[in-house]
Protein backbone atom coordinates (compact mmCIF):
# COMPACT_ATOMS: atom_id res chain seq x y z
CA UNK A 1 0.00 0.00 0.00
CA UNK A 2 2.65 2.04 0.71
CA UNK A 3 4.63 1.43 -2.15
CA UNK A 4 1.71 2.54 -4.36
CA UNK A 5 1.14 5.77 -2.63
CA UNK A 6 4.72 6.45 -3.35
CA UNK A 7 4.61 6.01 -6.78
CA UNK A 8 1.25 8.05 -7.07
CA UNK A 9 3.21 11.07 -5.33
CA UNK A 10 6.10 10.66 -7.44
CA UNK A 11 3.71 10.46 -10.51
CA UNK A 12 2.03 13.63 -9.32
CA UNK A 13 5.15 15.28 -8.43
CA UNK A 14 6.54 14.28 -12.46
CA UNK A 15 3.14 15.95 -13.78
CA UNK A 16 3.98 18.65 -11.66
CA UNK A 17 6.97 19.46 -12.51
CA UNK A 18 6.03 19.15 -16.79
CA UNK A 19 2.78 21.02 -16.14
CA UNK A 20 4.65 24.02 -14.62
CA UNK A 21 6.81 23.67 -17.30
CA UNK A 22 5.03 24.06 -20.28
CA UNK A 23 3.46 27.02 -18.34
CA UNK A 24 6.42 28.25 -18.07
CA UNK A 25 7.38 28.20 -21.79
CA UNK A 26 3.98 29.23 -22.83
CA UNK A 27 4.23 32.16 -20.99
CA UNK A 28 7.62 33.41 -22.21
CA UNK A 29 5.93 33.13 -25.81
CA UNK A 30 2.86 34.97 -24.87
CA UNK A 31 5.29 37.91 -23.10
CA UNK A 32 7.11 37.67 -26.44
CA UNK A 33 3.67 37.46 -28.36
CA UNK A 34 3.11 41.13 -27.43
CA UNK A 35 0.77 43.50 -29.65
CA UNK A 36 1.83 47.21 -30.72
CA UNK A 37 -0.44 49.65 -31.33
CA UNK A 38 -0.41 53.45 -32.99
CA UNK A 39 -3.38 55.09 -33.30
CA UNK A 40 -6.54 52.85 -33.98
CA UNK A 41 -4.19 49.90 -35.76
CA UNK A 42 -2.98 47.58 -33.81
CA UNK A 43 0.48 45.07 -34.76
CA UNK A 44 -0.04 41.39 -33.75
CA UNK A 45 2.86 38.66 -33.47
CA UNK A 46 5.39 39.94 -35.71
CA UNK A 47 7.43 37.05 -36.53
CA UNK A 48 10.58 35.88 -39.34
CA UNK A 49 11.54 32.82 -40.22
CA UNK A 50 15.77 31.46 -38.85
CA UNK A 51 17.79 31.49 -42.15
CA UNK A 52 20.00 29.34 -43.17
CA UNK A 53 24.09 30.77 -42.70
CA UNK A 54 24.91 33.20 -45.89
CA UNK A 55 21.31 33.44 -46.56
CA UNK A 56 20.93 37.59 -47.77
CA UNK A 57 16.82 37.81 -47.69
CA UNK A 58 14.22 36.45 -44.94
CA UNK A 59 10.69 37.20 -44.33
CA UNK A 60 8.83 39.15 -41.84
CA UNK A 61 5.45 38.75 -40.80
CA UNK A 62 2.68 40.37 -38.79
CA UNK A 63 -1.40 40.68 -38.76
CA UNK A 64 -2.78 44.36 -38.48
CA UNK A 65 -6.16 45.21 -37.82
CA UNK A 66 -7.36 48.71 -37.85
CA UNK A 67 -9.97 49.71 -35.82
CA UNK A 68 -10.37 53.35 -36.80
CA UNK A 69 -13.52 54.48 -39.15
CA UNK A 70 -11.60 55.13 -41.59
CA UNK A 71 -9.32 53.41 -44.23
CA UNK A 72 -5.47 53.57 -43.60
CA UNK A 73 -2.47 52.15 -45.88
CA UNK A 74 0.74 49.96 -45.03
CA UNK A 75 3.28 51.93 -46.58
CA UNK A 76 6.70 50.91 -45.44
CA UNK A 77 8.78 48.76 -43.22
CA UNK A 78 12.47 48.90 -41.99
CA UNK A 79 14.00 45.60 -39.77
CA UNK A 80 17.59 46.50 -37.82
CA UNK A 81 18.74 43.18 -39.21
CA UNK A 82 18.42 44.19 -42.94
CA UNK A 83 19.79 46.70 -45.23
CA UNK A 84 16.33 47.71 -46.36
CA UNK A 85 12.37 46.22 -45.95
CA UNK A 86 10.31 46.36 -49.07
CA UNK A 87 6.37 45.33 -49.00
CA UNK A 88 5.88 42.04 -51.15
CA UNK A 89 3.02 39.66 -52.13
CA UNK A 90 3.03 36.33 -53.43
CA UNK A 91 0.23 34.32 -56.07
CA UNK A 92 -0.13 31.92 -58.02
CA UNK A 93 -1.01 32.54 -61.34
CA UNK A 94 -1.69 29.38 -63.75
CA UNK A 95 0.08 27.10 -61.82
CA UNK A 96 3.37 29.36 -61.21
CA UNK A 97 4.02 31.37 -58.24
CA UNK A 98 4.80 34.73 -58.43
CA UNK A 99 6.56 37.31 -56.03
CA UNK A 100 6.17 41.31 -57.10
CA UNK A 101 6.93 44.31 -54.70
CA UNK A 102 4.38 46.43 -53.79
CA UNK A 103 5.05 50.02 -53.65
CA UNK A 104 1.97 51.44 -53.12
CA UNK A 105 1.79 49.39 -50.13
CA UNK A 106 -1.11 47.16 -47.97
CA UNK A 107 -4.62 48.72 -48.22
CA UNK A 108 -5.86 48.69 -44.65
CA UNK A 109 -9.88 48.90 -44.74
CA UNK A 110 -11.72 50.85 -41.76
CA UNK A 111 -12.53 48.09 -38.94
CA UNK A 112 -10.41 45.74 -40.87
CA UNK A 113 -7.76 42.63 -40.59
CA UNK A 114 -4.60 42.43 -42.96
CA UNK A 115 -2.59 39.65 -42.45
CA UNK A 116 1.27 39.21 -43.75
CA UNK A 117 1.79 35.68 -43.93
CA UNK A 118 3.46 33.08 -45.85
CA UNK A 119 2.26 32.99 -49.58
CA UNK A 120 0.73 36.14 -49.14
CA UNK A 121 1.73 39.64 -48.49
CA UNK A 122 4.60 39.50 -46.34
CA UNK A 123 7.74 42.08 -45.39
CA UNK A 124 11.02 41.29 -47.76
CA UNK A 125 14.26 41.98 -45.65
CA UNK A 126 16.85 41.99 -48.06
CA UNK A 127 20.98 42.80 -47.36
CA UNK A 128 20.64 40.80 -43.69
CA UNK A 129 23.24 41.45 -41.96
CA UNK A 130 23.33 38.36 -39.81
CA UNK A 131 21.65 35.16 -40.11
CA UNK A 132 17.82 34.89 -38.58
CA UNK A 133 18.29 32.19 -35.86
CA UNK A 134 15.39 30.71 -33.83
CA UNK A 135 14.68 32.25 -29.99
CA UNK A 136 16.09 35.64 -31.61
CA UNK A 137 13.97 38.94 -31.75
CA UNK A 138 15.25 41.77 -34.02
CA UNK A 139 13.52 45.06 -34.15
CA UNK A 140 11.45 47.00 -37.20
CA UNK A 141 9.65 50.05 -37.87
CA UNK A 142 6.26 50.25 -40.01
CA UNK A 143 4.79 52.81 -41.63
CA UNK A 144 0.90 53.94 -42.28
CA UNK A 145 -0.37 56.12 -44.05
CA UNK A 146 -2.82 58.11 -41.61
CA UNK A 147 -1.78 56.10 -38.43
CA UNK A 148 1.92 56.95 -38.45
CA UNK A 149 5.15 54.89 -37.70
CA UNK A 150 4.99 52.63 -34.88
CA UNK A 151 7.79 49.94 -33.54
CA UNK A 152 7.70 46.40 -33.17
CA UNK A 153 9.94 43.54 -32.22
CA UNK A 154 10.15 40.39 -34.86
CA UNK A 155 10.35 36.59 -32.80
CA UNK A 156 12.51 34.62 -35.15
CA UNK A 157 10.56 30.76 -35.48
CA UNK A 158 11.93 27.91 -36.94
CA UNK A 159 12.83 27.58 -40.64
CA UNK A 160 10.23 25.60 -41.77
CA UNK A 161 7.65 27.55 -39.32
CA UNK A 162 4.05 27.87 -40.63
CA UNK A 163 2.98 30.81 -38.13
CA UNK A 164 4.32 32.59 -35.49
CA UNK A 165 3.87 31.83 -31.38
CA UNK A 166 5.55 28.50 -31.91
Amino acid sequence: MQRAQSQWRRLARGLAVIGISALMVATGRQALAEEFKTGGISIAQPWSRATPGGATVGAGYLTITNGGDAADRLVSATAEVAGRAEIHQMSMTGGVMKMRPVPEGVELPANGTVALAPASYHLMLLGLKRPLKAGDTFAGTLTFERAGTVDVTFVVEAIGAKAGGG
